[in-house]
């Protein structure tokens, strides 16, 4: 239940009809604007403009409630030509909703101010200054003279061209890799064309520090998420991987296949194989018959190969760490 305690004020009020305030069709706002207009003393001349901001109404809300109160007859406003050629608006605001006809008569008795009465005097021109000596009329008598042993004209200097850069040529082996890397694991397949140079750019800086496509092929490899992880974007990652250039491992530093410690115990026949020290994407068993240390593939592809073609059966390739 709700209970309603009311006392008049002595001083300082409005009436206002239930019908006004209970008004289906009109917003908060529009009462609160219209309310608050009618409540402004004898005279006073504050727009509704200004009545939304005193009233913290914002302009979106100001807009709605005085389209509302246009269209139910309580605001009426027309633009007018005053003294002076000045344009006014005029806007009429009523307790009881008016017709078009009622609100043109009404304000027809109401006096137009003009603007300029109510300027301020800052904003009057200031009193022009002549110039200094008789005005003359511009020549008529052709061109001007021009003294053609001297140029006058400050024209900006032109800046200097950069030379343009020099353009590295890619090779041919970086450019095929690159375009053979959707083929290496399928999570390379959507590379896009346009970065196809730049990667093989990349690619080349691996070739000049002294890898080999084998090597870059298994650093990319070795980059590729292994848990199952989807690549959204291939080129990106590519070029994170091929951004830095490692440097190459020396053969002195890389301990002989029959000197390397072999994961587990080997079975009998892998016992009697060896690791080919040639390059290779996986590790590649052989059976040798001597000293060899490399596999009957890389000894022909070596320039000792084409010379003598050595011993060993047809390499086995075989995952690194995998026993039978």
């Amino acid at each position: 239940m709700i209970y309603r305690h009311h006392i008049a004020p002595p001083r300082a009020f409005t009436q206002f009809s239930h019908d006004l305030i209970r008004h289906p069709r009109l917003s908060s706002d529009a009462v609160r604007l219209l309310t608050w207009q009618l409540s402004l003393p004898e005279g006073a001349r504050e727009s509704l403009s200004r009545t939304a901001e005193r009233a913290r109404i914002g302009a979106c809300a100001f807009t709605r409630a005085k389209r509302q109160l246009m269209e139910e007859g309580f605001v009426h406003e027309r633009r007018l030509q005053g003294p002076g050629g000045h344009w006014v608006t005029q806007q009429l605001v009523s307790n009881v909703p008016l017709a078009a006809a009622e609100a043109a008569k009404l304000l027809g008795r109401m006096p137009v101010h003009a603007p300029s009465a109510d300027a301020s005097p800052q904003v009057a021109p200031s009193p022009r200054i002549p110039a200094v000596g008789t005005p003359t009329p511009p020549s008529t008598d052709g061109h001007p003279r021009k003294d053609l042993g001297e140029d006058t004209s400050h024209r900006p200097a032109e800046p200097e061209r950069e030379p343009a850069p020099e353009t590295t040529e890619v090779p041919e082996s970086a450019s095929a890799l690159v375009a053979a890397l959707p083929r290496l694991s399928p999570d390379l397949r959507r590379i896009p064309r346009g970065m196809h140079d730049e990667l093989a750019q990349l690619v080349s800086a691996w070739f000049a520090a002294g890898h080999t496509p084998t090597a870059v092929r298994t650093h990319i490899l070795r980059g590729l998420p292994d848990d199952g992880t989807p690549v959204h974007r291939p080129g990106g990652l590519l070029r994170y991987l091929l951004r830095d250039v490692p440097p190459v491992p020396t053969p002195a530093g890389r301990a002989p296949a029959s000197e390397r410690p072999v994961p587990g115990r080997p079975t009998g026949r892998l016992a009697a194989l060896r690791e080919c020290e040639g390059d290779h994407v996986q590790a590649t068993l052989f059976r040798p018959t001597g000293d060899e240390t490399l596999c009957r593939r890389c000894l022909y592809s070596s320039p000792a190969g084409a010379r003598s073609d050595g011993a060993g059966n047809d390499p086995v390739r075989l995952q690194r760490g995998h026993r039978s």
